[in-house]
């Protein structure tokens, strides 16, 4: 189903419509649109990825409807958000494909990425004794370009991932994660805002071919 440009960046999440599509931005005459996707977790609790989606896949056989169940077919990327209060990394599934799942009960979210390391990994254990660890990754896209995509390890894959350095090349597997955090502001009031990132179940280090 998809060619060369995806091969380092292909997602596929099944779920339902959790807001419906408001316009987002314009490029050259062609419009795209932002819609929340709640999908689940195994341990039955959910993730909701912001979608953007062009014009040009939206047609009168599309329900984008709330509660509509879609699976869609794309890429995770990001782009900075440039604000008065300083500029913001923003990550969204942006759509190659997508169609109703209305019939398909079961949610799914899998994701697959290859790109470089641009951030030395950061290692540490939580309260509860969880290792984790943090990555920066750089995916390469046409055009010149590069999504620059948090990704967070786990246990044995965490101690792994913090051996690994700025530079190197992997392949990782896992699925699109949504996490709620609450923000002090400078007035000490708090806002609770919602961070993305690949959640990985496996990693692979790609060596270089001389």
């Amino acid at each position: 189903m998809f060619n060369k440009e995806y091969e380092n960046n292909y997602c596929s999440v099944l779920g339902s419509v959790e807001s419906e599509p408001t316009l987002s931005h314009e490029i050259y005459e062609e419009k795209f649109f932002t819609f929340r996707l709640k999908t689940g977790r195994l341990s039955e609790s959910f993730d909701y990825i912001v979608v953007t989606v062009s014009e040009k896949l939206i047609d009168d056989s599309l329900d984008l409807s709330f509660g509509a169940r879609v699976r869609i077919n794309g890429q995770f990327r990001s782009y900075n958000n440039y604000a008065p209060t300083g500029n913001r990394l923003i990550l969204t599934l942006f759509a190659k494909d997508i169609e109703n799942a209305d019939m398909i009960s079961n949610d799914s979210n899998d994701i697959v990425l290859d790109g470089y390391i641009c951030k030395s990994p950061v290692y540490r254990i939580t309260p509860f004794g969880r290792e984790i660890t943090d990555i920066l990754l750089a995916v390469n896209r046409f055009h010149n370009k590069s999504d620059y995509i948090p990704c967070i390890a786990w246990g044995r894959n965490a101690k792994y991932a913090s051996t690994l350095l700025v530079g190197e090349r992997i392949k990782i597997y896992g699925r699109i994660q949504s996490r709620d955090y609450i923000k002090r502001l400078e007035d000490e009031s708090e806002i609770t805002k919602t961070a993305y990132e690949v959640s990985i179940s496996k990693i692979e280090l790609i060596k270089n071919e001389d």
